[in-house]
Parts: C-alpha cells; structure tokens; sequence
C-alpha cells in the first residue's frame, strides 16, 4: 500500500495523459473541453482563406484552427488510433472540409482515445457540451467507447430562456454524454424532492406525530394461500396479503399499518415522507440552478459549472476513496466537489490562470482539512522558467506571465492579450479599516530589461492611482533600474505611521522562487482571486492506493 496524493497538473492534457496516467487507473471522468456556443454554425464552418477570415472565427481563441498541427493529429489518429475511430475521422474530414470544428473534433479525438485507456472497467465519463458539437462528439464516442456503452444523453438546463430567440427556440439547455467503459460499470441512483404538487396528491395522510405518509396497497398479485388470513377483524384481499402474519404484526407495531375506518376495507401500509429519497433522476436535469452573478460559489469564471451538478455526477458514478480526472479544469468545480466528497482526484489545465484560481479555491475551501495534493508542470528554478517564457509554440510568452503573477498572488490585468496597457496584473490589499482596498499594479517581463521600464511603470502607477508597483523580471535588473525605483519612494500608510514600503519594487523569478515576497501592508489576506465558500469535507475511508 502506497499513500495517495492528489494531482494537479499545468499543461497539455495529451501529454500528461500519456506520460503520467496509467492505464485502468480512473473511475470516473468529468470533461467539460473549451467550446463558443454563442459561435454560429456558419462561423464555425467557414473555410479559412486568409486574415480576414481568421479575425471572425473566435469560437477557440487562436487554439483550434486547421494548421499543420492539426494535421499532424489527424494522421496520427489514423495511422496509429483505434480503427473505428481512425475510419470516423476520415469521413467528418470529408464532409467538414478542413476548418476549425474539424481542428477541434480532431483534438477530441485524441484524447478521448487517452481517457478510454486510463479509465477502469467498472469506470465512467461524462462529456459536458452544447448542442453546436454535441451531435459529432457523440459519433466520437461511440467509435471510441462503443455504441452499447451510451447510457443516457442528459439535458442540463442552464439558463432561462432568452427574449432574442426570434427564428428558433431558444437555447437553454447543455448535453453530458454518459458513457461507461463495459457493462460493469458503477452506478447509484440519485433523487431529487418530489414537489409540491406530488406531495399534496400521494401523501395525503397525516399520523399522531404529524408525520405526512402515503398509503400502499398490501394486495399479494397473485394467489398466496399461506398468506391469506384476517387482521384485527379485517379481511384479506382475493389474492391474500404480500406479507406473512409475523411480519403484519410486526409493521403494525412500528405503527406502519394505515387501518381504514370501515372493517370492509384494506388495511394499506404507511410509507412516510420523511423516510422516501425522492424522485429518481432522469436525464432532464431542470432542478439544478445555474450559477447566478450573486451566488457565493461564483468565482467569475466564464464556463464555471455548479458545484450541485458535479455533486450529482461524483455520487452516483464513484465511491468514496475512487479518483476522478478532469483533464480540463478551468476553475476546478470537479475537483473541488471530489475532495469535499472524499475521493482522491487528477486536474489538468493548460493555463497558469486556472491552476493559480484552483490552488486558490481548494485552500480558500478546505483550508487546514485539505488534502494533500502535488502542482505538477510548473517551473521550479530559473532554467525551467526561462524555457517557459521562449516556449513560443504553446503560447509560452502569457503563460510565462501567467505564472509568475502567480507567484505573488496577483489576478491577471485582462484575459484579452495585447491591451494591458502595459500592465500585466494587479493586488489588491487593505491596510486600514474602511473597507476601500488599496492598489498593487505588476508588471512581468521575461526579455531585455533597462530603466525606461521603471519609468514607464511609475507612470502606470500615477495613472491607474495606485499605491504600489512591482515589476517581476527574468533577468537581473541594471543598477539604472534600482536607482530608478528607489528614486520613487516610499508609501506609508495613514494607519501605520512610521511603516514604510518602497513605492517600486523589483523582483527577479529567482529570487520569487526562493520565497521572496512584495513587501506591503497585510491587514488581511490579498483580494486577488474572488473567495470560494467554504465547505467541510464529508468524513470517508482512508486514501490508499494498492501498489
């Protein structure tokens, strides 16, 4: 026996499927892949011809286009992927054409292939999409789990629905393709409450405690002569009772026998309400609501799902101590919803934004009841941070910054690249009691540095009003550079008289890698990343896994 640690991993979720997950390893897989559903059909399906046509298809953000690498992908599916699947790509690409959803159904198809072999026999995966792609993900996992592996198609409502819906119906709902690996596969029914309505009509009855309950037929459905027999006076039905005599007086001593008033009529039995699990989920999941711009749990993450709606999903396909993977992260709902649930759990995510807001939420969350977990794939000295930063091919220059206003807890200045106005970052911080936070601006740079730079950021600094500046650099700073943010000054707080912070601060990655840290006034935890709810973890088995 080996003791587990949870896993989360930066990166491509390809590459660490093949080089850190084993095979038959995952019971239960949750993958919400990147999608624009506000994207048309006519956009997604346009022929790239040229810049102007680039400019318009915005569905992947620069990251599922046809290029070569897409076509290095198909063919590596064909040549070397499973034959259904290999057969099942060829025919979309001949009918798609080469565009950006067949760019995109070609890296699904990937890693679909990866999650088939890393999931157990007993295991399962849900793909959550929208009904853009829905239609061809479906063919894909059929060829890649088997067409009778499909358990349901569940329609997630979302939204309400929209007042600009003039031409069709609106587009209120999300599917989540369930799939299991063989027919083995584990699975717990969920309920939800019975309305209402419901409640009125079946349980109709009220005992001496106050206790509402419904009366059931006790009418054997066929000919029992052993169990046909009267009751305190009552008489059996035609067919006889469907319980022995020991165990009628044994329910009537429980007090779980409804008798009518009239000898003439049949004694029911009592199920009462407080004591029934609800209604058995079906596959139109309209009692889980989205996620609203007051909720607590919002972390202002674009494609944040509800911790409700994984919670369905982990209880009824895992058990405690079983791992869940979800190879596209985002903001680490699923990951979250399986450490509260006491399963062991594999994140990956391509970006630094995502695994700075999940580190931040799983300690915001379960603070010292966390889980022990591992942050694989990211730098760990200057050599490693510099190949990120040159790492040009995988966006490498914005996730080098993405990492390193990680370092220092600062929310990225703007998901869109380019119009930072040369500000990367920001913290925010309060260091008295009126409740304003005050201001941090950082800025990261991994290149050429001189003291034009420093200048720049006081500027920035004076325009954006803010207290602090910090500039996060990958190389030494020049001597020019120092005196220039000495010459800023310092910043002292009103209600800290005699306490001062230099106004510029200069860091370079390995000094923030050997613990250094901005100095500035820490009357509370920095309000860098909204702060997730808290939640107790349920208590469960011990985390072990079998050497």
């Amino acid at each position: 026996m080996t003791t587990w640690t949870n896993q989360l991993y930066f990166g491509d979720n390809l590459s660490v499927l093949r080089e850190h997950i084993a095979d038959e390893s995952v019971d239960l897989i949750y993958l919400d892949p990147p999608f624009n559903s506000n994207a048309t059909y006519n956009v997604l399906f346009k022929e790239r011809s040229g810049e102007d046509s680039a400019a318009q298809i915005t569905a992947f953000d620069d990251t599922w286009h046809w290029t070569i690498d897409s076509e290095r992908a198909y063919q590596e599916v064909v040549t070397d992927g499973p034959d259904k699947l290999g057969k099942l790509l060829q025919a979309m690409r001949d009918f798609l054409g080469q565009n950006d959803m067949m760019a995109y159904l070609t890296m699904m198809a990937q890693r679909l292939a990866e999650l088939h072999r890393v999931l157990k026999p007993t295991g399962s995966i849900y793909l959550h999409c929208d009904p853009t792609a829905s239609h061809y993900l479906k063919l894909l996992m059929d060829s890649v789990f088997g067409g009778t592996n499909f358990r349901n198609e569940i329609a997630w409502k979302r939204t309400t629905s929209h007042n600009d819906a003039r031409r069709n119906y609106s587009s209120v709902a999300d599917s989540l393709l369930f799939y299991s690996k063989s027919e083995q596969y584990f699975f717990q029914a969920q309920h939800v409450p019975y309305t209402q309505d419901y409640i009125d009509r079946n349980f109709k009855y009220t005992d001496e405690k106050g206790r509402r309950y419904s009366a059931e037929n006790l009418r054997s459905p066929g000919p029992r002569p052993n169990l046909t027999y009267d009751y305190k006076g009552y008489k059996p039905h035609a067919n006889g009772w469907t319980v022995s005599l020991q165990r009628m007086q044994r329910l009537d001593a429980e007090g779980r026998l409804h008798f009518p008033k009239s000898k003439n009529g049949r004694i029911r039995l009592k199920r009462f309400l407080e004591e029934m699990p609800g209604v058995p989920s079906g596959n139109v999941w309209d009692d889980i609501r989205p996620i609203g711009s007051q909720a607590q749990e919002r972390l202002g993450y674009p494609t944040q799902k509800p911790e409700a709606l994984l919670e369905r999903i982990v209880k009824a396909s895992s058990n405690e101590g079983d791992i869940v993977l979800d190879p596209f992260c985002g903001c680490g709902t699923a990951i979250a919803v399986a450490e509260r649930l006491k399963r062991r759990w594999i994140g990956i995510d391509v970006t630094h934004v995502a695994i700075s807001l999940m580190k931040h939420r799983l300690h915001d969350t379960f603070g010292a009841e966390l889980s022990d977990y591992n942050v694989i794939g990211l730098p760990e000295d200057v050599a490693s941070a510099r190949a990120l930063a040159e790492d040009s091919d995988n966006d490498g220059r914005y996730q080098f910054e993405y990492w390193a206003l990680g370092l220092v807890d600062a929310r990225p200045a703007t998901g869109k690249k380019g119009a930072d106005s040369g500000i990367d970052g920001y913290i925010n911080f309060f260091d008295d009691n009126s409740g304003k936070a005050k201001r941090i601006i950082v800025q990261v740079k991994s290149g050429h540095v001189n003291r034009g730079i420093i200048a720049t950021l006081k500027g920035d600094m004076d325009r954006e009003d803010a207290a602090i500046g910090i500039f996060i650099t990958l190389e030494e700073p020049t001597e020019p550079m120092r005196q220039e943010a000495i010459a800023a000054g310092f910043y002292e707080p009103e209600s800290l008289p005699g306490n001062q912070f230099p106004r510029v601060q200069i860091l370079t990655i390995e000094q923030l890698l050997n613990g250094d840290q901005p100095e500035y006034p820490r009357f509370a935890a920095p309000q860098t990343f909204r702060k997730a709810p808290r939640r107790k973890r349920q208590q469960g088995v011990q985390q072990t896994l079998d050497a």
